[in-house]
């Protein structure tokens, strides 16, 4: 019978040296050609993909954004946001080849040498804003999750020419700034589903004062039906719109049920997915939704998520214009890094961070 663990990492502390001091991550792991998982990566059974349901007929939402404008698209969004959480969006205005020069780019820059890689971890990055790391937040898991990313934070273009990676700083910017012409669209639509008809600066600043985008890399696993990708968790941001590549493998919990749908890929098309933000201040009105990603025994994968979210030092809480006609609020009035710090400061829990902002 075969292992069910790796034999040169036994040792915990060779395996984070190995993967996180000196910046191998999984990809690393892969590269290796282990024939089976170290252990540290193996999920209790509750959590892994074999143990759930999958609903393999059913979709989410494919959402035709060519005429923003049409009174039916809207409908369909604000829908789609109520009912499921999360969507695809197609004929956006996302040109197709900004889309694809920000995947080949997460390609160069997780194909640069570890050491190169390295310089932009917790412990070498010049800033807070620019991180590359593997799993989630380990010190806090109790098994970790095959996957490496990194993550910026948008301050500045001053910034993100200063202190971003060469090998993805100018496509990533691209991405971003090609991407909130949409952001702005949809949010202009779910505001009108709430009833709040004009976005002045405050509420824009609210909704979307601040932007992260994570590359993604989830290499191919040795024992992928032992592990997570990603596990269950929701999104802390107000929108997440998604890229994801030809493979598949991201799941979407189906609302109030325990049957999970996979979200296809869909070559051009983006997946929006409400966050907890939204969902606080939209006073439960928009729901965000338990995701996932499964690992892959054959292929690599990358994904590219921008995070649109208030700011840091934003209180957030039901909009105003909800509660001010009677409307019970069920979330109070919450400091968002607070908010942030809470989703951290944990493994991923399915949606139990929206409980740190429940009445």
């Amino acid at each position: 019978m075969a292992p069910t663990h790796a034999e040169p990492f036994n040792d915990s502390s060779a395996l984070i040296d190995f993967v996180i001091n000196q910046g191998n991550g999984v990809k690393g792991l892969s590269e290796m050609g282990l024939k089976a998982l170290p252990r540290q990566y193996i999920q209790p059974l509750e959590e892994r993909m074999c143990m759930i349901n999958i609903k393999a007929q059913e979709s989410i939402p494919i959402i035709d954004m060519s005429n923003p404008n049409d009174p039916e698209v809207v409908k369909s969004i604000c829908e789609a946001a109520s009912k499921w959480g999360f969507f695809q969006i197609i004929n956006h205005d996302v040109p197709i080849e900004v889309l694809e020069n920000v995947k080949d780019a997460t390609y160069k820059f997780f194909g640069l040498p570890a050491e190169v890689k390295n310089k932009y971890s917790k412990e070498h990055s010049s800033s807070n804003n620019v991180r590359f790391g593997t799993s989630f937040t380990p010190q806090a898991e109790k098994a970790l999750e095959w996957k490496d990313y990194l993550s910026l934070f948008y301050v500045s273009e001053e910034e993100a020419s200063a202190l971003w990676p060469l090998a993805c700083r100018e496509q990533v910017l691209d991405y971003m700034r090609k991407s909130e012409v949409v952001l702005k669209q949809l949010l202009k639509m779910l505001m009108k589903g709430l009833n709040v008809n004009e976005i002045d600066e405050t509420k824009e600043s609210l909704l979307m004062g601040s932007m992260r985008t994570n590359l993604n890399y989830y290499p191919k696993c040795p024992n992928p039906e032992l592990t997570v990708g990603v596990g269950r968790h929701s999104d802390v941001s107000t929108l997440t719109i998604l890229l994801q590549d030809e493979i598949g493998g991201l799941f979407v919990r189906e609302n109030n049920g325990d049957n999970w749908i996979h979200v296809p890929p869909i070559k051009g098309s983006l997946v929006i997915n409400v966050g907890d933000a939204l969902q606080i201040m939209s006073n439960g009105k928009y729901k965000s939704v338990e995701h996932r990603v499964v690992a892959n025994g054959y292929n690599n994968r990358i994904s590219v998520p921008i995070f649109v979210n208030p700011r840091p030092s934003d209180m957030i809480g039901p909009l105003p214009e909800l509660i001010k006609d009677g409307e019970k609020p069920i979330y109070k009035q919450v400091l968002y890094s607070d908010y942030v710090k809470h989703f951290f400061r944990k493994g991923h829990d399915g949606k139990k961070t929206i409980a740190f902002a429940e009445l």
